[in-house]
């Protein structure tokens, strides 16, 4: 299969610090976070990308870099083989950009409340020049709705029937690529799997390529090929699916894999996680889990491991 979204040292820093007047009085310098650190990636067509991590991870940030809701401050996002972060070929760049589309971690709150479900589907494929006539009722009976639900309003309709929604929408403009940042995470277990098989049915139908994020291992399982592990904006791991679940190789995964929850593991005795997250403003040297690692040595704590290829899996440790 051909590559469809490819991310190369793809870096994002904000800056975070005080206003101008408050540092020159205190004598600081600036701030600035780091969100994202060398992040490299490629998605087959038709396959299913799977970001994985804690919150903070940056998992996020990336999904909002692919779809050119954040702007990335280094490294290249290409669509297509057309190099999206970038300010020539402005032209061939909104082509490029018009194969995505995003569906939002809470649907509440990513649905205009004052318009109809007629309209905010209609609008990404009204801004494409697309036909929209029948449009909306079409979709929305693609994704389990009724075709008179077009002329409601947000409101009237709960969690999952809203997420069902944003997808028809996301659907209107005819993507090729649709980042879902957490799309069920704020839904009810049972209503999860209704809108994750409706998922894997569009992806099948359609041809569809996701970069699903989530901090869901079970949601993952399910739905990626490819599965890549952030920490503190860093990939520590990739492998195809399978892979991962059977040998993941570096400290961090084995420690998301022995954390959640199992169906299985009733009685089981796991070490609790230790320590925490990293402050993204001032991150440790060296490896970034050095921290939390009961691998850790003097080399970790002073230089950075670089991705390297054991059997299938892109893995950044200096100890795998």
């Amino acid at each position: 299969m051909s590559v469809i979204v490819r991310a190369k040292a793809l870096r994002r820093l904000f800056d975070v610090s005080k206003p101008w007047l408050n540092r020159v009085v205190e004598r600081e310098p600036k701030a600035f976070l780091t969100a994202v650190v060398d992040v490299d990636f490629e998605i087959e067509e038709g396959s299913v990308y799977a970001l994985v991590g804690e919150s903070g991870s940056g998992k996020s940030t990336i999904g909002k870099m692919v779809v050119g809701l954040t702007s990335a401050t280094d490294g290249t996002i290409e669509i297509d083989g057309i190099a999206i972060t970038g300010n020539d070929q402005k032209a061939k760049i909104s082509e490029a950009r018009q194969k995505l589309q995003m569906i939002f971690q809470d649907p509440y709150a990513s649905l205009n409340p004052r318009w109809k479900v007629r309209d905010i589907i209609a609008e990404p494929a009204k801004l494409r020049g697309l036909e929209i006539k029948g449009l909306p009722e079409r979709l929305l009976q693609q994704v389990g709705l009724s075709p008179e639900d077009a002329d409601k309003y947000p409101h009237e309709f709960s969690g999952g029937q809203r997420q069902r929604i944003c997808i028809a929408r996301a659907l209107s403009s005819e993507p090729k690529v649709i980042v879902c940042d957490e799309p069920t995470s704020a839904l009810d277990v049972s209503v999860q799997s209704q809108v994750l098989n409706l998922m894997s049915d569009l992806q099948e139908q359609l041809g569809l390529t996701y970069l699903f994020i989530s901090h869901d291992l079970t949601v993952v399982e399910h739905m990626a090929d490819k599965i890549g592990v952030l920490y503190l904006g860093a990939l520590v791991e990739e492998a195809p699916k399978k892979t991962l679940f059977a040998s993941p190789l570096h400290p961090y995964t084995r420690m998301l894999f022995d954390a959640a929850p199992r169906l299985d593991g009733f009685g089981r005795e796991i070490d609790v996680p230790k320590g925490e997250i990293p402050d993204p403003i001032n991150p440790p040297p060296g490896c970034a889990f050095h921290p939390r690692c009961p691998l850790a040595t003097s080399l970790c704590k002073t230089v950075r491991p670089q991705m390297r290829l054991i059997g299938d899996t892109r893995v950044s440790c200096h100890h795998v």
